[in-house]
């Protein structure tokens, strides 16, 4: 029987940058009766400690504080329970975690298996859908010992980057849905819901079935590309190394075919704007979608102009009297550069780590494209279409006890992936009657928690 062992708990202060927090630690609560891998299937759980004092912090007590739920996955690696603390990436400024407590919230940080974990017989226990399923079953811990546990467990937000953020999409998305409960039952979870009030994804790396297409149709044209390797150096700080290219002549055919490949799908999904027009694509990918996503780039630029950034050197954007008019998208995608060969996330040769997070228990990589799977380099196999479905959220959206609020961000600079992924993942839920608040933010690579402020700010509006 899964229990919160509520005097089981230590005192604890931080201080960094001159400011303080002083919190009550709940760690390593296992939140699973059966776990294969303890080590990621653990959480810890963190409470401002002025809260046992009976005081209240920006409207907020111990039990009216909501849960924000940051997960730290990358890469679609594991992703360890986290703890207050300073940002590596930040240059030792405070993480995430220290803001939230800062600012009320009760925070739950749960640790999450990934793509390279095997268990003791050998066999890989952290493929797809194994991280959906743990973050999943760390939700129903919170929700099975509400009664019992610090904060107001109906409004949980969930939060994160990259793979990370497509984490928290497919949290979003997949409320109680029954194609996990196979998995969760396996591991001795909760008999609880799994279902959360908001998700915030920064940069979701969702949609892999569609998007190498995706993002050949934004970047098809630009052959050089330019990226970052990135390590950690002794003391735990990351350093990048450059690397530039020029795609081969088979990259370059297998971008144009994959973009021809989009528009079909794009037409496919029924999306339409506000209004209630459709957003389409024709053959050669021009079309009402392409104007849209042009648009919320030219609102982006408009904020940064109205801020104060001077946008001279952007020569692709047409500004008149302090406002921005129109932009020329293939030299906006020649401006912020390609970063990945083509095709982006399913690899030919399955050396990507999107190939990796479609292995199964005994093969290590698996396609996940019915091109890539066509074009094959090394004879590989085609994962299960059911499979590859439970990671996607599009495939969940208004089937499932889906969020209500969402909170989208991906870097108007972010080469990852393409800029229509997002987009198609707030226009659906838009047209399902979610509530979403979806940017580009200006000048912005592939990055998250950039913008706490703003983003605690649209908790409060929720939560207060």
């Amino acid at each position: 029987m899964l229990k919160f062992k509520k005097n089981h708990y230590t005192i604890e202060e931080v201080t960094l940058c001159g400011e303080t927090v002083r919190f009550r630690a709940f760690r390593d609560l296992v939140y699973v009766e059966k776990p294969v891998n303890v080590e990621f299937q653990k959480m810890n759980l963190f409470v401002p400690e002025s809260y046992y004092e009976g005081t209240s912090i920006n409207g907020y007590d111990l039990l009216s504080a909501p849960v924000f739920m940051p997960n730290t996955v990358g890469g679609y690696m594991p992703g360890p329970a986290d703890e207050p603390g300073a940002n590596p990436f930040l240059q030792g400024k405070p993480n995430t975690i220290f803001r939230a407590l800062q600012h009320g919230y009760v925070v739950a940080s749960p640790a999450i298996r990934g793509r390279v974990q095997k268990g003791e017989d050998g066999h890989y226990n952290g493929k797809a859908p194994a991280c959906v399923v743990d973050y999943k079953a760390a939700v129903r811990y919170l929700h099975f010992l509400a009664d019992e546990l610090p904060g107001d467990e109906n409004k949980i937000i969930t939060n994160g980057t990259s793979a990370g953020g497509a984490l928290s999409s497919l949290m979003g998305s997949t409320g109680n849905h029954p194609d996990y409960e196979p998995y969760l039952q396996a591991l001795g979870a909760a008999d609880a819901g799994d279902d959360v009030f908001a998700a915030s994804c920064y940069c979701p790396i969702i949609n892999l079935e569609h998007a190498d297409m995706a993002y050949e149709w934004e970047f098809c044209g630009v052959n050089d590309f330019h990226r970052a390797n990135m390590k950690m150096d002794e003391g735990g700080r990351p350093v990048f190394t450059p690397v530039d290219g020029e795609m081969t002549e088979e990259q370059i055919r297998v971008s144009v075919e994959e973009k021809a490949l989009f528009p079909a799908y794009v037409n496919s999904l029924g999306l339409k704007d506000e209004n209630g027009a459709p957003l389409t694509l024709d053959a050669d990918g021009e079309g009402s979608l392409k104007e849209y996503v042009k648009h919320i780039v030219m609102e982006s630029a408009q904020r940064a102009l109205d801020g104060g950034v001077n946008l001279a050197d952007k020569t692709w954007l047409t500004i008149e009297n302090g406002k921005v008019q129109s932009m020329d998208f293939a030299a906006y995608v020649k401006d912020i550069t390609r970063m990945k060969t083509a095709p982006a996330f399913d690899a030919l040769d399955m050396m990507s780590p999107e190939n990796e997070e479609f292995g199964t228990e005994s093969i290590e990589r698996c396609h996940f494209t019915a091109y890539s799977q066509a074009h094959d380099t090394v004879g590989g196999t085609l994962a299960e279409p059911e499979l590859i479905a439970k990671m996607n959220p599009l495939t969940f959206i208004g089937k499932a006890d889906t969020a209500k609020h969402w909170r989208i961000r991906h870097g108007a600079y972010d080469r990852d992936t393409s800029l229509a992924i997002p987009f198609i993942l707030a226009t659906t839920l838009k047209n399902h009657g979610f509530d979403v608040d979806f940017a580009y933010p200006w000048g912005l690579p592939h990055s998250g928690d950039y913008d706490l402020d703003e983003l605690f700010g649209w908790i409060d509006d929720l939560c207060r």
